[in-house]
């Protein structure tokens, strides 16, 4: 069968019942009829729901979702469609991953749909899946929230506003969702809305549970959509999209950049980000770790110096000098919050980016007034710094250190993202059909 004959055949086919699938030979981009090779083979396929089809690939699903779409086919509509996705069913087996059928939010015009290609695994992803931070508020459940894919529908309010369009690479982060009226959604700090929607394990006003990013397709506000540049790939735009988003925002508010100290703690997944960014912003960045394990991989990203702390003398010279102090690791007890307080010069900030189970460290007044230094935290970013973000990562040819596993893969990534072991994050490659 011709690829040219696709036109002429789609209508029929969304009208009745199919006796066809359709197989996409080979990789080529997506949206380009010229470019694609089609054969048919017998099967049954009615299509009352996207996933339904046969075939739903990150390759498949842009090209067949623009045509159900362009023909305003029962499929498009929110009663029948549906994602695939890896989903748990119970915290106690947090790694026993199931594949599920999960509907998206009532659509909108405000609302983007994204096939996704690649999803990062966060460390939020573990502590909710094993019910670290409480109760599930549904199940089964999808996580993932460091998502990258294709723009397989777009709202006309959406495309209005953003100018985003069908076939663009865009990404999606930890927050899907906001009330878009409160001061904070009005002065670009959307994240912090009270109402605020996580891309997972939340209810949409619908009611509909908020279901992540481990699957085939997610749909999203527009203002929760944010375009990858052509010179970034979309396995490294992936974890950018939590990870590298909660190092840059707390950097660039905090004024990183030419002349400025700023302090890593922790060289993981997060932390690895925080040198990443920091040095693209012109920083002066110091990694603390409690070994020197790591101290090749802190230069290697372009960290200028490495403080192994486990040796308390170590630390002594940089007391009051610090601009900026970011900690990725758990600040609870017994972290030794105090002894890096001091390292703060007059009015220099602490912030903390973990969120652990425990409470933090006591204080004295006194910990915050001698040098009149800011303990602060932050969640992960705003809209316009990932788009800031994503674009300085292009200008700067930034590279996360990544290892990717096929999606199908998900029970493996997960269980060594619990143990430790990515070196320093995992990104998970669509192959669900």
């Amino acid at each position: 069968m011709k690829s040219s004959m696709i036109i002429a055949l789609i209508p029929p086919l969304l009208e009745r019942p199919s006796t066809y699938k359709f197989h996409l030979i080979g990789y080529m981009p997506p949206l380009s009829l010229a470019w694609y090779k089609i054969r048919g083979e017998r099967t049954t396929w009615r299509p009352s729901s996207v996933t339904h089809l046969p075939v739903l690939s990150r390759l498949h699903l842009p090209l067949l979702y623009s045509f159900l779409h362009t023909f305003n086919t029962p499929a498009m509509s929110n009663s029948s469609l549906t994602f695939k996705g890896y989903g748990i069913h119970d915290t106690k087996q947090w790694s026993d991953f199931k594949v599920v059928d999960t509907k998206p939010k009532q659509w909108d015009e405000e609302d983007i749909d994204i096939a996704i290609s690649h999803c990062g695994i966060c460390g939020s992803d573990i502590h909710t899946i094993t019910g670290g931070w409480g109760n599930i508020k549904g199940l089964p459940l999808v996580a993932g929230h460091e998502i990258v894919g294709t723009v397989v529908r777009v709202g006309s309010a959406a495309a209005e506003k953003t100018g985003i369009k069908v076939g663009d690479t865009v990404g999606v982060g930890a927050r899907i969702g906001s009330c878009g009226q409160c001061r904070a959604c009005k002065t670009d700090n959307e994240n912090y809305c009270p109402k605020g929607l996580d891309t997972y394990n939340s209810f949409y006003p619908d009611g509909t549970l908020s279901q992540g990013g481990y699957g085939t397709a997610i749909r999203a506000n527009h203002n929760f959509v944010f375009p990858v540049p052509k010179g970034l790939k979309p396995e490294y735009a992936a974890s950018m999209m939590c990870a590298g988003l909660t190092m840059y925002s707390p950097l660039v508010r905090n004024g990183a950049g030419p002349g400025k100290k700023v302090g890593i703690i922790g060289l993981g997944g997060l932390g690895h980000f925080g040198v990443l960014f920091a040095k693209a912003l012109g920083a002066e960045v110091y990694v603390f770790s409690h070994s020197s394990r790591k101290e090749q991989d802190a230069k290697a990203l372009g960290a200028d110096h490495f403080v192994v702390t486990s040796e308390k003398e170590n630390m002594k010279p940089l007391r009051g000098t610090l601009d900026l102090i970011v900690s990725t690791i758990d600040v609870a007890d017994p972290f030794p919050l105090r002894d890096y307080l001091k390292l703060l010069f007059v009015n220099g900030t602490f912030v903390n980016v973990g969120i652990p189970d425990a409470k933090l460290p006591q204080l004295a007044p006194i910990d915050i007034v001698a040098n009149g230094c800011r303990l602060a935290g932050s969640l992960v970013g705003s809209k316009k710094e990932a788009t800031e973000m994503l674009e300085l990562a292009a200008e700067k040819n930034i590279r996360p250190w990544i290892e990717i596993f096929p999606m199908s893969q998900i029970k493996d990534a997960v269980e060594g993202m619990k143990a430790g072991k990515p070196k320093f994050r995992y990104v998970l490659k669509q192959d669900l059909e």
